[in-house]
């Protein structure tokens, strides 16, 4: 086999998800006709009435990948995603198409988690292109409802690394700050932005490289202060979310080795989501191989239900930090920067699924620690 290319000479690819009318296909049009210096080719998973072709195309065609005609390239998935990914390395390492990025479009219904495995699944295209992001758009009039009455909605919120609101000019602040709130607790390590899609700023949506295991572990202070309202750990929101988050340890708060074992349906018993996360950390060292086969058992069982899991991992032996994520059942490892001589080494791991039943993690993981 070829060997694979340098990370930095790989094609990267943001997914983008969201509800049915949050405004997606608004915002695809945006990145596609303000030409911004990147060649961008889109890949949708359908051609809707609403879909970008109608002003951009060049020409009506059957052709399954179309250039638009800024430059960009524009493709139906007509066949797998699989192959249309495989049939646009091709033509471009051909010199056939020139494209720097791309978007790939999902349908309002689609649970993004195939979609991501794609790129772990297959070698060629793992070599090829790297996953950066999955971004999800929320209608702040309609979101609340939304994730109600779809589990596929909170699914696309669980899995992204950023999510925007749209429409919150619709709502009052009372509302955006409830639906903001809520997002927050099915995913507490994406950022959360509204947006006006006439004026994003495209760099924030591009480059974001969330599956980069490098990449921060953010999770929102706010989802920590509700999670332990007796913790009392004011100073949780000393630290600004842009920032290398390595020196989470600073916070003793009341969980010291182990997540408090909450429930947040009392909080908010109207919204019972489906997909929910919490946070697992201890300042004890992981024994490496218990850990790995726990981490392997779970992953086992309880695979289809976790969306996204990532983690800072203080392991026995290692005199450095290794970063962990999974999608699924992938899970990978690697070693990040090493403990600085008057750091506190110490674990934090954040767990985002279906009804995952979280006193089996938290236990589990406690009985890896040495």
């Amino acid at each position: 086999m070829k060997p694979a290319i340098s990370p930095d000479k790989m094609v990267p690819v943001t997914i983008l998800t969201g509800f049915l009318g949050a405004g997606k296909t608004t915002l695809l049009k945006r990145i596609l006709s303000e030409y911004h210096g990147r060649r961008i080719a889109v890949i949708e998973n359908e051609f809707g009435p609403e879909s970008i072709d109608n002003e951009l195309l060049v020409q009506d065609s059957e052709e399954e990948i179309v250039e638009l005609s800024n430059g960009c390239v524009c493709c139906t998935i007509r066949g797998d995603l699989m192959r249309t990914l495989n049939d646009l390395r091709v033509k471009r390492q051909a010199g056939q198409l020139n494209f720097e990025r791309i978007i790939i479009e999902t349908t309002g219904m689609a649970n993004p988690g195939p979609v991501c495995q794609t790129f772990f699944m297959d070698d060629e295209i793992a070599d090829y292109y790297r996953l950066d992001a999955v971004i999800t758009v929320v209608d702040a009039k309609h979101g609340m409802e939304t994730l109600d009455k779809q589990e596929e909605a909170q699914k696309q919120v669980g899995f992204a690394d950023r999510i925007l609101i749209s429409k919150k000019d619709l709502v009052n602040d009372v509302d955006y700050q409830g639906l903001r709130a809520r997002l927050v607790r099915i995913n507490p390590r994406a950022s959360i932005t509204p947006v006006d899609f006439g004026e994003t700023d495209l760099k924030v949506l591009l480059d974001i490289s969330g599956f980069n295991l490098n990449t921060i572990l953010d999770i929102d202070p706010d989802f920590l202060d509700e999670e332990h309202p007796d913790a009392a750990h004011g100073h949780d929101h000393g630290h600004d979310h842009g920032h290398d988050h390595d020196h989470d340890h600073e916070h003793e708060g009341a969980c010291d080795d182990h997540c408090g074992h909450h429930h947040h349906d009392h909080h908010h018993a109207h919204h019972d989501d489906e997909i929910g996360a919490f946070v697992f950390r201890s300042k004890k060292a992981f024994d490496p191989e218990r850990l790995e086969e726990f981490l392997g058992g779970i992953v086992q069982v309880y695979g289809p239900d976790l969306l996204r899991y990532k983690g800072i991992l203080y392991l026995k032996g290692v005199n450095r930090r290794m970063l962990f994520q999974g999608v699924h059942m992938m899970m990978g490892a690697e070693p990040g920067k090493p403990w600085l001589s008057g750091e506190k080494p110490n674990t934090k791991m954040v767990f985002i699924g279906r009804k995952l039943p979280q006193e089996i993690f938290t236990r589990g993981l406690e009985q890896c620690l040495v």
